[in-house]
């Protein structure tokens, strides 16, 4: 499966639309809302936050390699290194996530589902070595053979 540029632009543009919105509503105005919280349920929105971070950060950089394979800086091979595949990313406890704020909720779910839907482009990309061509090896062979009689 071929992941187009249009694609990877658009979910690049939604992560980062994302993250936006994360960092602002994690480090600035979801700050009255974690103190309005139980000390447990301070403890899950800060371990919530960290995770819709890692998720994402998660997401940029596998959409980065989409990228620099479409402009032949990576070959596709290169791409699917384990260190290049979508990083794993710890899932969300939704026992934990029913204790925070709705606008944290909203933001936990929507990092999930971008991830999802990235991981299954991840996993639709793996590609295996190419198959050697019986009818080429057999090419090869009669040509090596033509020239080396010459």
């Amino acid at each position: 499966m071929r992941i187009t540029p249009r694609l990877v632009d658009q979910l690049y543009t939604e992560a980062m639309v994302l993250a936006d919105e994360a960092r602002s509503y994690f480090d600035e105005a979801g700050r009255d809302d974690r103190q309005l919280l139980e000390p447990f349920a301070r403890v899950g929105f800060a371990c919530e936050s960290l995770k819709v971070t890692t998720r994402i950060m998660h997401i940029v950089a596998w959409l980065l390699t989409q990228r620099a394979i479409e402009t032949g800086e990576l070959t596709v091979i290169e791409g699917q290194r384990p260190e290049r595949r979508l990083g794993k990313a710890n899932e969300s406890d939704e026992k934990v996530v029913a204790l925070l704020p709705q606008a944290a909720q909203n933001l936990i779910r929507q990092s999930i589902d971008l991830y999802q839907r990235v991981r299954r482009l991840d996993e639709g990309q793996v590609v295996s070595e190419p198959v050697a061509s019986p009818a080429r090896a057999l090419m090869g062979r009669l040509e090596r053979d033509f020239y080396s009689r010459r």
